[in-house]
């Protein structure tokens, strides 16, 4: 007998309650907690990507807007009636080192007036005019200058300056008192693009070329006025100022501006050193690639000299559209990833409260739920132990376990009344069983009697499978005699007329034998002969016997194809056609355990003899058939499957036989995987015992 454990029981309801009430705040907060540290992160993350690329317009704004006031302050000088009356008469080039004092002075009035670094006054012809420092300018307008001439002296003159990159050799030409800002070594990056130079020679000029109209209208003079970008601290720093104010970075972040030259910091207030700018240091490969070679901007965090910043930079492009730098503008990301780790952190803190709060509130929740389950446990401990008056007695809880308690109380009265019944019923039982011992002592003799008789029976039916053995091999050469006997009467002709007589005896004792056999069948094997030979319908047949293998498809994934053509009846028993043709079907389905084709395709037939009938294919989809195999497929015994015996094929091929058909097996035509079983069956049967006329049935 088994005997009720409740203390285990009630344990482990009391780890299911707790379990339930703290699941979902053991998982779901978490879960929740780290739902809104990714959201908030990613959602941080494109605040300071907005508000880099809001910091990013304005800086290029404002680089666009010096554009404009060299271009149009430039166009006011080159159109202003005080240069004209300063220039000479006839524009003529004045020899080197010989400018009118009055035009010195008004170009370098205007160049103070403009902020401008140099202010130049060309001929038509590109050659030096004047200039607004007393060193230059002592040669030609540069080559990179003198395609900007056709526009400058046709045109009315652009409102706008253009950007441009000039060589040494330019600048040494215009102004040779910028040289010493030219000269920038650089500085070995972490991750910058390979690069064999080791200094930045080349400029990154704001240039304007202005035509100077006399009071006709015609062009007597070019006007070029510039500011070189290399190493200019001014305008970087107020491009700083302009886009990160004082207090404009909260908790201590430091905004930056930097002026690209290729990929060469040409100008920048980002440190180095303390005190050092880190000019001549080079943006990473990866910057370089996005922006210069790819022409997009960057926005995204970017290792920048020393530290990491929410960085943007943009591309920057000459008069002819080329990329020839970069303007940056970035800040600090360290003190905006501290804060927003201190923010998940307090995000954490709080959850964590409520994690606390929420399961003291679930722990007594639970409690209250399984306090009445263990005093109900500890009731059955009792009665378990013999105290079959102990009970729970009523609850302080009105809920579904206070009934339920009651229930529990009322359920042990009944058990106990049935256990007075029980013991009284097995009284009474023993007795009858007692009687009813006598009685089966009295029938275990008739039992024994009933063995012997089943012995004998089980001895009948040995005798019986071996005569019907034996009656199956006296079959065959019966078959020999009446195909030879056959044979012989075509082959002879009317050769056979003197042997007439003994043939027909022949026959006769031939037909004899196979009634002898069929009687010793039908004794061995009532069941299996009492059918009869019928013309049937192959086509419908075979529909029959899909239905019947119906459920072994559904299993599978076979698709079955029928071509169900024939026309001949065939003469035939049907329960044997159809175990022939659903054991080619099993067959089919076990070859295709992962699914495939099966095709049914029944055609007419007739051979040269006059012999005519049906022919059904069955072809599946499986492996096909080894080399060697085919030849004894119909062998006795003979199997490919685990699990089979070798006997299907053999019976289906006796049965086919038997009426004068053949089966055949060989792999399929096409060229594809698969084997293909051929049944042909004739329509005037040679029938497995004689047919009585008159109703069908086998005559003896």
């Amino acid at each position: 007998m088994i005997r009720y454990k409740p203390r285990w029981l009630a344990t482990s309801v009391r780890n299911k309650l707790l379990a339930m009430a703290l699941l979902p705040l053991l998982v779901v907060f978490p879960l929740l907690v780290l739902a809104i540290a990714v959201w908030s992160n990613i959602t941080y993350d494109r605040l300071l990507i907005t508000k880099v690329r809001s910091d990013l317009a304005v800086a290029r704004g404002y680089f666009d807007q010096v554009l404009i006031e060299v271009g149009s302050g430039t166009r006011g000088v080159a159109g202003s009636q005080r240069l004209l009356s300063a220039m000479q008469p006839s524009g003529t080039v004045v020899p080197q080192g010989q400018t009118d004092a009055a035009l010195r002075e008004r170009l370098s009035e205007a160049r103070r007036e403009l902020g401008l670094d140099f202010l130049l006054l060309y001929g038509t012809d590109g050659q030096p005019l004047g200039s607004a420092e007393d060193n230059g300018p002592h040669a030609a307008l540069p080559l990179e200058l003198q395609r900007l001439v056709p526009e400058a002296t046709l045109g009315p003159g652009s409102r706008s300056a253009r950007l441009m990159r000039l060589d040494t050799m330019a600048i040494a030409r215009m102004a040779p008192q910028l040289m010493p800002r030219l000269h920038i070594p650089l500085v070995p990056t972490r991750n910058a693009a390979p690069d064999v130079r080791t200094t930045e020679d080349r400029a990154m000029v704001v240039i304007s070329l202005q035509p100077v109209r006399d009071t006709a209208g015609r062009t007597t003079a070019l006007l070029a006025g510039g500011l070189l970008l290399n190493q200019n601290l001014d305008f970087i720093d107020h491009i700083n100022r302009i886009v990160y104010p004082d207090g404009a970075l909260p908790f201590g972040s430091e905004g930056t501006a930097t002026l690209f030259l290729d990929d060469v910091r040409i100008t920048t207030n980002v440190r180095l050193f303390q005190d050092q700018r880190a000019i001549g240091t080079r943006v990473s490969q990866t910057v370089r690639d996005r922006v210069l070679g790819q022409g997009q901007t960057w926005l995204d965090r970017a290792f920048v000299v020393n530290d990491w910043y929410v960085s943007a930079y943009d591309p920057l492009l000459d008069a002819t559209g080329q990329r020839i730098g970069m303007l940056y503008v970035g800040y600090l990301e360290a003190p905006f990833r501290l804060v927003r780790l201190a923010m998940i952190g307090v995000m954490g803190l709080i959850f964590l409260a409520v994690m606390a709060v929420s399961a003291w509130f679930s722990v007594r929740w639970a409690r209250s739920i399984f306090k009445p389950v263990q005093q109900m446990n500890l009731t059955m401990q009792r009665v378990e132990d013999g105290e079959n008056r102990a009970r729970v007695g009523a609850l302080p809880a009105r809920d579904e376990l206070g009934a339920l308690a009651g229930h529990l109380d009322q359920l042990l009265d009944v058990i106990d009344d049935k256990t007075h019944a029980l013991q009284r019923w097995g009284e009474e039982l023993d007795g009858k069983v007692a009687e009813r011992t006598r009685e089966l002592e009295a029938s275990n003799a008739s039992l024994q009697q009933a063995q012997q008789q089943l012995v004998k029976s089980e001895k009948l039916a040995a005798i019986g499978q071996l005569t019907a053995s034996i009656a199956h091999e006296i079959n065959n050469p019966i078959a020999v005699m009446q195909g030879n006997l056959d044979l012989m009467r075509d082959t002879l002709g009317d050769h056979a007329q003197p042997v007439k007589a003994e043939l027909k005896l022949l026959d006769e004792q031939v037909e004899r034998m196979r009634l002898i056999v069929t009687q010793l069948l039908q004794y061995a094997r009532p069941t299996e002969y009492a059918g009869y030979v019928e013309m049937l319908d192959l086509n419908r047949t075979v529909d029959d016997s899909l239905v019947l293998v119906a459920h072994l498809l559904a299993q599978t994934r076979i698709t079955v194809q029928r071509s169900l053509q024939a026309t001949q009846r065939v003469g035939f028993n049907r329960q044997e056609l159809q175990q022939v043709i659903i054991n080619l079907l099993i067959n089919a389905i076990q070859a295709m355990p992962e699914g495939g084709t099966l095709s049914l395709s029944t055609q007419d037939w007739a051979d040269p003899h006059g012999a005519r009938g049906a022919l059904l294919q069955v072809q599946d989809s499986g492996p096909g058939l080894a080399p060697g195999v085919a030849e004894r497929l119909f062998r006795p015994f003979f199997t490919t499957k685990n699990d089979g015996n070798g006997l299907g094929l053999w019976i289906s091929l006796g049965l086919v036989e038997r009426y004068g058909g053949g089966i055949s097996a060989g792999s399929r035509a096409d060229g594809q995987s698969g084997a293909v079983f051929s049944v042909r069956l004739l329509t005037e049967p040679q029938a497995p015992a004689a047919v009585n006329t008159r109703d069908g049935r086998p005559g003896g």
